[in-house]
This record gives C-alpha cells, sequence and structure tokens, in this order.
C-alpha cells in the first residue's frame, strides 16, 4: 500500500478507505500504517478530507484492528499464533512481543507501537493470555490514539512526502526490532551458558 494507492481509494471511498485500509493493515498481512495515517494527514492538510472526520476514521480504524486481534487470541489462541509463527519475519516479531508482554505485562502493548509487525501480534497475545478486556482497551487504545495522532500531524506537515517518510519509518522500525531480537538472543544464550557452567560446578563438588 503506498501514498498513490491510497489516493485512489480515497478518491472512490472517502473516509471509509481510512478505516478499512487501517483495519485491514491490522488484521491480516502488514502494510505500512505509517504511510497510510500519514497520508490521511496528507490529505486532510490538503483539503481533500475533513481533518477531524478523517482522524476519527483512521484512529476507529487502528481500534478494529487491535478489537479483532485480541478477539482471534481469546477465541482461538495458540493454534492461530502458530501458523503466524510460520512466516519467518512474523515470528521474530512473535518472539519479541512475548518477551515483552512476559517481562513488562500491560506496559508492553504501549511499547509495542514502536515497532512494525509486533504491533500486530501484540492483541493476539493479549487475547490468547486472557488480558481483561477493559485493562487491554485502556493501554492499547489510549497508547493507538497518541499513535495516530503523532503520525496523522506529520503528515499534515510533510504533505506529498509522507510515502518516503512513512516507509523510512517503518525500515527503521524493522531494522530495530531485528537488533532487538538478536540482543536478546544473545542474552538468553549467554544466561543458558553460565547455568550450565554452574550445574556443572556443582556436579563436580558432589
Amino acid at each position: 500500500m503506498d501514498y498513490t494507492s491510497m489516493l485512489g481509494l480515497i478518491q472512490h471511498l472517502g473516509y471509509a478507505a481510512l478505516f478499512f485500509v487501517l483495519c485491514l493493515g491490522l488484521i491480516s498481512i502488514p502494510v505500512p500504517n505509517e504511510v497510510i495515517v500519514m497520508t490521511a494527514g496528507a490529505v486532510s492538510a490538503s483539503g481533500t478530507l475533513l481533518p477531524v472526520p478523517a482522524f476519527l476514521c483512521t484512529f476507529l480504524g487502528v481500534v478494529s484492528g487491535l478489537s479483532f486481534g485480541y478477539t482471534m487470541g481469546r477465541k482461538y489462541g495458540r493454534p492461530l499464533l502458530n501458523r503466524l509463527q510460520k512466516k519467518e519475519r512474523m515470528g521474530k516479531a512473535l518472539h519479541f512481543a512475548e518477551k515483552l508482554l512476559s517481562k513488562y505485562g500491560k506496559f508492553a502493548l504501549c511499547a509495542s507501537y514502536f515497532f512494525p509487525l509486533v504491533r500486530h501480534v501484540m492483541p493476539y497475545l493479549a487475547g490468547m493470555n486472557q488480558m481483561n478486556f477493559k485493562l487491554f482497551a485502556v493501554f492499547s487504545y489510549g497508547t493507538g490514539l497518541a499513535w495516530t495522532l503523532i503520525y496523522f500531524l506529520l503528515g499534515r506537515l510533510m504533505g506529498n512526502q509522507v510515502q518516503e517518510a512513512g516507509y523510512a519509518i517503518y525500515y527503521y522500525g524493522m531494522r530495530a526490532l531485528g537488533l532487538l531480537a538478536a540482543a536478546a538472543a544473545v542474552v538468553l544464550l549467554v544466561r543458558w551458558i553460565a547455568r550450565a557452567r554452574n550445574d556443572h560446578k556443582r556436579t563436580l563438588g558432589q
């Protein structure tokens, strides 16, 4: 999904395009949501759409995608996530999201927004782990509102440069995810080696 495609959809569907593309972007094969939200801001700045309805439709699209992911995770749980894990990039995001959720609990919902793909799988994990829906909504929708507003305003400032900026943000977000996943793997390996050495010393001491 790129800037030109989004403009074409907006011309045909108006505000509904923002809702459906964001919703589908969070519940199916991920698309760069940064580009979509920034495009919404850009078209509202150009006068194609009114700012407030454009923002509301964009935010409701994000919320609908998050809610769908939570519901699917709660209903289908691990079998659904096992299917997602078969895709290499999604598997890395899923592993990182599980670590975040295990370590930070509800606050992981906030942190996940800053990493592409991770924000897509986090609602599934929250649902699968039977997180209370009200708690999920407070942290996920609240952060979603701030995230949407930031990129919407960036889109208004950047105009027709939103595609380049959005893809750059997405690209560097993916790079950061890869680095963090690699760092987590190194930490786990070091801990495993240290534990193995300690077990070996205990065995020798007996």
